[in-house]
């Protein structure tokens, strides 16, 4: 079978893959790595004819990305899918039926959620594999070659006659080794100028060491309905031979960013990984998401191996909201370990949210005052949303603290994830005015500026900060602060 994997066209330059698809004021965009796992291991393990597409990157209208998909002739299309994009992309998919002949299977977290109301609202929706779906996807196509029931494929959810059926959750990939070196999928697909992260030094790759997260967050989306709280590594030897395989082939990527949804629960594993990176030579700069709570030890050896930054979820400068949102960390672990990583000398990217439950004004104020403090290099304050899925999404419609009516409410006009949460005490639009104007005056203030200037004078750091500051300011003076 002709199989494609696309990320479809949309309005907006936006990430489906990032916990946060929206069209950021900073220029990022993600790889597509869940399709790039499934299109590698396809390849890997069949015969099948495989194709990925990424009409968000190349920035292909709907009649572009037709013809493309005219020209391959796929039997079936898989379709990354969120939230934000949801109607848009089964209204897309219509499109494709109306030229093209084939099936199309929906993936992603919104459709991992909501598998049967996404079934009856999309009308060109074949099929909804849900969670991960690199296997599932692979059994689905090999079952409608060879003719074998669909209801034996574990994962999916389907149409037959005016039914829904859903079979049986796929069991979680537990040794994660099996799976393809993705960095090797995109460069025979993409072109890695196309993705950045405002973060990152330019160009980098996004490839994973681990997959689900233990840990209780309420209001994060895919531990709750994609990849799992049950953490699963690969070993250290596969994931740094990965590391050494982008060195060889891809000479250009500056940076290597480790999307797991937190690297270092396993502090030993992490170790093990910063060893064998200064065994085997490796002059590599690689950045991660992180919880404030590692010691400083493990961060120094993290340090000599590579590491210039950590993408740490602050969440909130107030304990009791931080305890509603079972985050298990404390404020004082928090400053202990940003100190730690400053005096070694490791960036910190310090995520911060505004509207959580029990959210006030003044608890706002709180945070800022606690991102003041704590002087990340840079920091993101975003308001709250619900995605379904998540306890939070299922706390807020319960009590009616829910403004979306629709799927397409989830973003605003300029293609930035809209504050849809409402509470009786805090308006929507009191969160995103303090969102906005707290933003500006952290990073107007003379103490982050001097901070930037004095931190950042390796000449990859400027280029990248440059960057980011002209994508940030130019979205701010078309914003409605102007």
């Amino acid at each position: 079978m002709r199989v494609l994997f696309l990320n479809p066209p949309y309005k907006f330059k936006i990430s489906r893959d990032s916990r946060w698809p929206e069209y950021t004021k900073s220029g990022t965009l993600y790889y597509p790595y869940w399709l790039a796992y499934a299109a590698g291991l396809m390849m890997q393990e069949s015969e099948h004819k495989v194709l990925l597409l990424d009409a968000i990157a190349k920035g292909w209208s709907f009649e572009e990305t037709l013809k493309e998909i005219e020209r391959f002739k796929p039997d079936l299309i898989v379709m990354e899918t969120t939230t934000p994009t949801f109607s848009s992309d089964s209204y897309f998919a219509e499109k494709v039926k109306e030229r093209i002949e084939c099936k199309i299977c929906f993936v992603g977290t919104h459709v991992s959620a909501l598998p049967e109301a996404s079934l009856r609202n999309g009308k060109a929706i074949d099929f909804v594999a849900r969670r991960e779906y690199d296997y599932t996807i692979l059994e689905l196509t090999n079952n409608l070659e060879s003719g074998k029931p669909l209801k034996e494929v574990l994962g999916i959810s389907f149409k037959k006659n005016k039914r829904i059926i859903h079979t049986p959750n796929r069991p979680l990939i537990q040794n994660l080794d099996v799976l393809p070196f993705v960095s090797k999928v995109y460069k025979k697909f993409l072109d890695i100028m196309d993705y950045r992260y405002s973060l990152a030094r330019h160009p980098m790759v996004q490839i994973w060491s681990a997959r689900g997260c233990p840990n209780m967050c309420i209001f994060c989306q895919y531990p709750q309905v994609f990849s799992g709280r049950v953490f699963r590594t690969r070993s250290p030897e596969n994931f740094v031979s990965e590391l050494e395989w982008i060195k060889s082939n891809l000479p250009e990527v500056k940076e290597i960013f480790v999307e797991d949804d937190t690297m270092t629960i396993d502090k030993k594993r992490i170790v093990k990984i910063c060893k064998l990176i200064k065994e085997r030579n490796l002059d590599i700069v690689w950045s991660l998401n992180a919880r404030a709570d590692i010691p400083f030890d493990v961060l120094k050896k993290m340090k000599e191996a590579g590491c210039r930054m950590l993408i740490v979820g602050y969440e909130s400068g107030n304990q009791k909201i931080l305890n509603n949102i079972k985050k298990g960390i404390t404020l004082k672990q928090a400053i202990k370990f940003t100190l730690n990583a400053k005096k070694l000398g490791l960036k910190i990217f310090g995520c911060f949210m505004f509207g959580l439950p029990a959210e006030t004004k003044e608890t706002i104020l709180q945070t800022f005052k606690y991102a003041k403090k704590l002087n990340p290099d840079m920091i993101f304050f975003q308001q709250a949303v619900p995605f379904p899925g998540t306890e939070f999404y299922n706390w807020v419609k319960k009590n009616g603290f829910l403004l979306a009516k629709k799927w397409d409410d989830w973003l605003e006009e300029n293609g930035r994830l809209a504050c849809i949460v409402n509470y009786p005490n805090l308006s929507n639009l009191e969160i995103k005015k303090l969102r906005d104007t707290l933003t500006l005056r952290f990073y107007t203030s003379p103490k982050w500026i001097m901070q930037a200037v004095l931190h950042n004078l390796h000449p990859a750091e400027i280029k990248r900060l440059f960057n980011a500051a002209k994508d940030f300011f130019t979205y701010f003076l078309s914003s409605n602060l102007k």
